[in-house]
Formats: structure tokens, C-alpha cells, sequence
């Protein structure tokens, strides 16, 4: 009889216990495995949430325009610089709205954090009587003496990563922003621990009953975990490492935390090259609005491109794009996020997105060319880039818009052919120094050669006041009726030949009051006047005003053969315009960083200059040149003129044409030519001086308000001739005078002998 074998020793059992061990083997080598996996994932993913550093660009913003009652300012100009903030005609009930209606403008302003406060939303009415602030009112109706509107956003520095956003705190979002992203995209949020089997189970149900991919199974915190730190792939592996990251995160940090993460982190789109995260930057870019101030509607579009920012792009796809906003808003309402009125509003508005590439912080290149300068001089590259600095500058965007256009139109009104002129405008405030307005180009969207900063060309006869300034400091042998001799003369050159001026006109002019001479730009007469006071006088007088000029100058540097840049113009003329006080130019008042803690500030630095009683004489000349002299055309160009000083300039062939004028408000500076330095038949009073009075009719312009030196007194001259004369003399003209430099003769109209009391022939201003 054959042995049973014991079923523990048959092959077969054999074979099973085999498999057994080497199963139990793998599954232990696994967990082994799996563990210090699982344990570094949630090390690394708690450690690198706590220690992340959200990298944003270094904004550049313009200067905030403070409203008060009184100030010079139209209805129409106010709704031009609420419009380049950003805000938008409409109910003025919602933030980032506006509406203009007559002489009066409602706003309803959003937040903004300014470096000395945060300043919450604000709704205020503004009413404006004869182009001036008459009253403001908050939305309470309460009358305020001050209030500030936010600046434009003039561009950025991107950080390093090329990752643009707008960091935005929980609380500063739109509520329905808040629940609706939970309701589109992870309506467990609030009770899952970062991994949502029911909803997994959910949205593979919807996606076989559509036929389509129509809802995502991960949740929130998944999507955070897989944008922050992991690839884009769609393998097991990454599922199961972004699984265990949510995980980790969920037990690690408050919901909060989470949700204002991935409110700021999720990609939204492109701008060029700079990727778009997070909804703060992503209404600002589609909207031009800030976050708080966006509709229903337009939250729902963005929450819908989560889904796919390319696929649902509102430019690129709009029909999809819509669909998918209508189809959001159908669950906003369905999850009783909405009311029935809102949900009808927002499915019949046009997604009215703007064109990206059309956006005001594609222009005003030049400036943002003078700003950068500034900023490296002042700060290192990696100090500028990813930190989130706010830098607050002086451009006053209404101007700067007013600038740019004027530019254009004026050059393409006198060239003879197209693109054939170029051009630069500076526009400054005189006493503070202020840039308000920059442009280096007749198309201000095309950046390259800045010529505002960097074209140096001859200045002509705009050089011509300092020469009669110098003068003037001498009251002793000069003043403004001063007799000058405006005939031919040489002047010798060291291995050349003698020097020959010639006026304009080829004319001599014969004997001519100082002040005419100025006016009427005779070279000849300012040429003798600048020989007599030097030449060296002047570079001196080039450095004091803070403009290096040339060590060893030829003499024709007295009727502008010197090379200066549009800028440095205006650096010139800064005192003045400003009543005798040097300030630098500047184009940077504040640097702040992501907290709002200021970083640097760019005070102004006023110097008062030892000439002042010169520079006030020199004013009224100034404003001669402009009422009979070569910048005469300026009093039908510029109707309501408000007592415009300025100086024409010309150079040799016609190649530079320049125009500097300026209100006790504003001083400008615009120059014509071509970029090859070739003639151009261009000149100051038929080229410049057009597309200056254009700029300027566009500014809020007011009645000059100027202060006078004690030592200045006014006499009645027989004009043009040096001789004192009475009020009712037929060529009477008041004429003002250094203390004790007036003349001492007598016109024959008085009728007098010498030495006569000294009887209504003079007043003090």
C-alpha cells in the first residue's frame, strides 16, 4: 500500500509557501520603501510652505493725484486720470466705477496701500466749478478737505522667475471669489484632509455621464501642492507624491493659509513672456481693476480659466471662454452664491476684458528708461528684482498721454515727409523738480533710443538768457533797458580764423534795448554781451545749475554750439522758473517695500540761487520774448495764456528746432529735429513752439501769483529808450530794477527839468 503524502510536503504546497515568502519579502521591502517616501514627502512639503518666498515683480507706479477744493482741475481731466488708474465708466455703486456727468464726478476709488497708510475703498463725488475742485463728498455725504486717488501702475520689474502676481490677503478678496473658487473646484474644501475620495468618485461619475472631462478630482490643496512643488506629468507617482503633500499641508497649517495660497499661486494665463498667478494679477491684467472691485460675471471668468487658462482665454477663444464664465455662473447660483438678479446681470455682459496689448503699461517707455537709471544707480539688480518693491514716481499720466500725442501730431504737421522728424518732450514742476512728463519718441510705444536722455544736439538760441542773466547780476553796468550794439563783429580764435556772427535775418539792428535784443534773439548783440561777460562765466553758471559743461569751449558756444540733452534743459531753466531755487530733476519720490515700510526716499532739495534779483529781471524778459519777441505766435496758439516766459531756439541749417517755456506751474521743454543731424527746415517758433502751446492748452493752467525780491523796484521807462518817464508818457512801459541801478535821465515827454521830485515815477510790485 502506497504512503499519503502530508499536504505540506506535496510540490504544489511547496510552490505556495514559496510565493507566500517572496511576497511577504516585496510587500515589506515596499513598506520599508513607502515609508522614508512618505516621510520625506511630508517633510519637504511642510518645511517648503513655511519657508516659501513668493517671488513678484518690483511695480512702478505714477504719482497719486490729490484732490482738494480750489485746485486747478476739470471734470474732463479727472475722468482721463480715473480712466489710467483703471477704473471704468459705470455705476459708480461698485468699486473701480466711475461716471461723469457735467460738472460733477462720482468714483467709487479702490483700496490701495500708500506708504504712509493703507487707505480702504472710497466713494466720493467731486463737483468742479470754472476747470477748478469746488467740493468733495464721501459716500456719506460728508465734506472732505483732502483725498488722494491711487496711482496708475506704470509697469514692472520682473522677478527672476518671470512669474508675475499681485500678492493679495484672504480677507482683501471678494468673498464670492472665496466660496466660488470652493464651489467650482473643491466643494469638500472646508471638511476633506487634503484628498477627497467622494469627490474622485463624483467627478468620474459627471465625466462618463458628459462623455467629457467636465469636472477634476483633486481637490484644492492637491492643485496648490502640485503648482508649488511638482511637475506637471501625469503619472502614478506624482498623483500619489501630490496626494501625500495635500495631505501633509492639511495637517500642518490652517485652511486659511491654504486657501490664500493657492488664491495667489494658481496660473491664470500669459503676458508675453511673464506668467500670470494668482487672481490679484489676473484682474488687473484682463480688467485693469483690482481684485476687490470685480463683478460677479467677471469672477466667474476667472474662475472658469483655472480649468485651463489657454484653453478658456477670453482674447484667444472667446466663444469657449464665455461658455465657460456662463456655465460657472449657472454654479454660483445653483449653490445659492448669487441671487436670481445677479445671475441674469452677469450671463448677459459681455466678458469686456481689455486688449492686452494695448494696455497703458505698454507705454511711457521713455520715463520708465529715466526711472530704471535712477533706481541702478541707487540699488543692486537682485535688490530690484523678486522683492515686491513698490516705487512711486512723479509722472502725471493724464500729461504724460497729452505729451505723447501732441508729439506725434505736431511733427507729422510740419515734416515734409513721413517719419522723417523725431522729436523729445520734458515737462517738469518747477519748484519741486518733479518730472511729470517724459517722451524719447514720436511713437511712445516703441522703446530704443531714448532722446530725451540721451540725444545730445546743439541748443541754439535757448543758451542765449543765461548769457543776459549773467548780465543782469551785474546791475552796476546793466539792466534791462541797457543800450547794446547789435552790429557786425569778429571775434579771434586761437589757428583760426576770426569768428563772424551773423543774426538770423543777416540784418544789424543798430543800438537795442537789452531786453529787445533778448526777445528778438539778435546774435550779434548777444554775442558783444557775452564776450564782456565771459565766457568761462557761463560753464560756471552751466555747473551751478547742475549741468557739466564743456572744459574749453569755442565762442560759439554763446549762441548755443553746445551739446546738451532735452533733460538737461530742463535742468537749466529749473530756477528759473522757480523763482530763483535750484532743485535736481528727479523722477522717483518713494521706494517701498512688500509691507509698505519705506526703503528710500527721494526728497527735494532746494538751493536758492545768489542771482535772484537777476533771475526776476530776467523773467520779465522772458515773458517779453514771448508778448514782442520770436515766440510772439504763443498768443493765438495759446488763447488763455497765463503769463508764459519762454525762449525760442533754432540751430544752423534748420537741423534743431527748441522751445522752453514755462507757468509758475510747469516748465517744458520740447526739441524738433532729424537723427541723422541732417536739415531738417525746422525752427523753435514754427516746430516747437506749436506742439508746446498744444501740450499746454491740454494742462490746467493758472493766473501767475509770482513774488518779487525786496530790492527790486519798478520804473515807467520811455520805451525802448533808457530814460525815466511818467505813466502818461505815450511809450511809457514799467520796467523793473535792481534797487538804485534804474536809470538817471529824463524823457523829453516829461516836460521837467532835471532833478525834479521824484513824482509818480515809480511803484512797487
Amino acid at each position: 500500500m502506497a504512503r499519503k503524502r502530508s499536504p505540506g510536503k506535496t510540490p504544489r504546497g511547496w510552490l505556495y509557501r514559496c510565493s507566500r515568502a517572496v511576497l511577504l519579502f516585496a510587500l515589506g521591502c515596499g513598506l520599508g520603501a513607502i515609508g522614508p517616501w512618505v516621510w520625506w514627502l511630508d517633510r519637504e512639503a511642510g518645511q517648503r510652505f513655511a519657508d516659501r518666498q513668493w517671488s513678484q515683480a518690483s511695480r512702478v507706479y505714477a504719482r497719486a493725484l490729490e484732490l482738494y477744493p480750489d485746485r486747478a482741475l476739470s471734470a474732463e481731466a479727472l475722468a482721463l486720470e480715473l480712466a489710467a488708474v483703471g477704473l471704468r465708466p459705470g455705476d459708480p455703486n461698485q468699486i473701480g466705477r466711475f461716471e461723469h456727468r457735467g460738472d460733477r464726478v462720482e468714483a467709487h476709488l479702490p483700496g490701495f496701500l500708500f506708504a504712509d497708510e493703507r487707505q480702504p475703498p472710497q466713494r466720493l463725488s467731486i463737483r468742479f466749478r470754472a476747470d477748478a475742485v469746488a467740493e468733495i463728498r464721501d459716500g456719506g455725504g460728508r465734506t472732505l478737505s483732502l483725498a488722494r486717488v491711487p496711482p496708475a501702475e506704470l509697469g514692472s520689474l520682473m522677478p527672476l522667475d518671470d512669474r508675475d502676481r499681485t500678492l493679495v490677503a484672504l480677507a482683501d478678496f471678494p468673498p464670492l471669489l472665496v466660496t466660488g473658487i470652493q464651489a467650482v473646484e473643491d466643494r469638500q474644501f472646508a471638511h476633506h484632509h487634503g484628498v477627497d475620495p467622494r469627490g474622485l468618485v463624483r467627478a468620474a461619475w459627471a465625466n462618463l455621464r458628459h462623455g467629457q472631462v467636465v469636472q477634476g478630482g483633486s481637490t484644492i490643496t492637491q492643485q496648490l501642492v502640485k503648482n508649488l512643488f511638482l511637475t506637471p506629468d501625469r503619472s502614478l507617482l506624482r498623483k500619489a507624491s501630490e496626494a501625500v503633500m495635500a495631505m501633509s499641508l492639511e495637517r500642518r497649517f490652517d485652511k486659511a493659509d491654504i486657501l490664500e495660497a493657492y488664491l495667489n499661486e494658481v496660473y491664470l494665463g500669459q503676458d508675453g513672456a511673464r506668467a500670470i498667478h494668482g487672481f490679484g494679477r489676473a484682474a488687473e491684467h484682463y480688467f485693469g481693476l483690482p481684485v476687490q472691485a470685480l463683478d460677479a460675471g467677471q469672477i466667474a471668468l476667472l474662475v472658469g480659466m483655472v480649468r485651463g487658462a489657454s484653453w478658456y482665454h477670453p482674447q484667444r477663444n472667446p466663444e469657449r471662454a464665455r461658455a465657460r464664465r456662463d456655465r460657472v455662473i449657472d454654479m454660483f447660483f445653483q449653490t445659492g452664491l448669487i441671487e436670481e438678479e445677479q445671475w441674469r446681470a452677469a450671463r448677459s455682459a459681455a466678458l469686456d476684458v481689455r486688449d492686452g496689448q494695448a494696455r497703458p503699461v505698454r507705454r511711457h517707455d521713455g520715463f520708465l528708461d529715466l526711472v530704471s537709471r535712477q533706481l541702478r544707480r541707487d540699488y543692486r539688480d537682485r535688490d530690484l528684482r523678486g522683492t515686491g518693491l513698490r516705487i512711486f514716481t512723479t509722472l502725471d499720466p493724464v500729461a504724460q498721454q497729452h505729451a505723447e500725442r501732441v508729439l506725434a501730431d505736431g511733427l507729422a504737421r510740419v515734416e515734409s515727409q513721413p517719419d522723417q522728424l523725431q522729436g523729445a518732450i520734458v515737462l517738469v514742476e518747477p519748484a519741486s523738480g518733479e518730472i511729470r512728463a517724459l517722451v524719447g519718441d514720436r511713437h511712445p510705444g516703441r522703446f530704443g533710443f531714448n532722446r530725451a536722455l540721451d540725444a545730445r544736439r546743439p541748443v541754439g538760441s535757448v543758451i542765449k538768457p543765461f548769457i543776459y542773466l549773467l548780465a543782469l547780476a551785474q546791475p552796476e553796468r546793466w539792466h534791462l533797458v541797457s543800450t547794446l550794439d547789435d552790429a557786425p563783429l569778429a571775434v579771434p580764435v586761437r589757428g583760426h580764423d576770426p569768428w563772424r556772427p551773423r543774426n538770423y535775418d543777416n540784418q544789424s539792428h543798430g543800438e537795442v534795448a537789452l531786453m529787445d535784443a533778448l526777445a528778438r534773439s539778435l546774435n550779434q548783440a548777444t554775442v558783444a554781451l557775452g564776450l564782456e561777460v565771459g565766457l568761462p562765466a557761463l560753464l560756471r553758471l552751466f555747473d551751478q545749475f547742475g549741468i557739466s559743461g564743456p572744459g574749453d569751449a569755442h565762442p560759439s558756444a554763446l549762441l548755443g554750439a553746445v551739446d546738451l540733452t532735452p533733460l538737461q534743459v530742463a535742468q537749466l531753466y529749473q530756477p528759473l522758473a522757480a523763482e530763483g531755487y535750484s532743485a535736481p530733476l528727479r523722477s522717483i519720490t518713494q521706494v517701498v517695500d512688500a509691507d509698505g515700510s519705506e526703503i528710500g526716499r527721494y526728497g527735494t532739495r532746494m538751493r536758492p540761487i545768489r542771482e535772484r534779483e537777476a533771475l526776476a529781471l530776467l523773467d520779465v524778459a522772458l515773458r517779453h520774448a514771448v508778448t514782442d519777441g520770436t515766440a510772439r505766435s504763443l498768443s493765438w496758439r495759446l488763447p488763455n495764456d497765463p503769463g508764459v516766459r519762454g525762449k525760442t531756439g533754432t540751430t544752423n541749417d534748420r537741423r534743431d528746432a527748441w522751445f522752453v517755456g514755462y507757468t509758475d506751474d510747469w516748465l517744458g521743454v520740447v526739441w524738433t529735429g532729424r537723427d541723422d543731424n541732417a536739415p531738417a527746415e525746422v525752427s523753435g517758433a514754427a516746430s516747437a513752439l506749436p506742439i508746446w502751446a498744444d501740450l499746454f492748452g491740454a494742462l490746467p493752467l493758472r493766473a501767475p501769483a509770482r513774488s518779487w525780491p525786496e530790492r527790486i523796484e519798478w520804473y515807467w521807462i520811455d520805451w525802448p529808450r533808457p530814460l525815466l518817464a511818467g505813466e502818461d508818457c505815450p511809450n511809457a512801459r514799467a520796467v523793473p530794477f535792481v534797487v538804485g541801478s534804474q536809470p538817471t535821465d529824463y524823457s523829453p515827454c516829461m516836460g521837467i527839468e532835471p532833478d525834479p521830485p521824484r513824482r509818480r515815477l515809480w511803484r512797487r510790485h
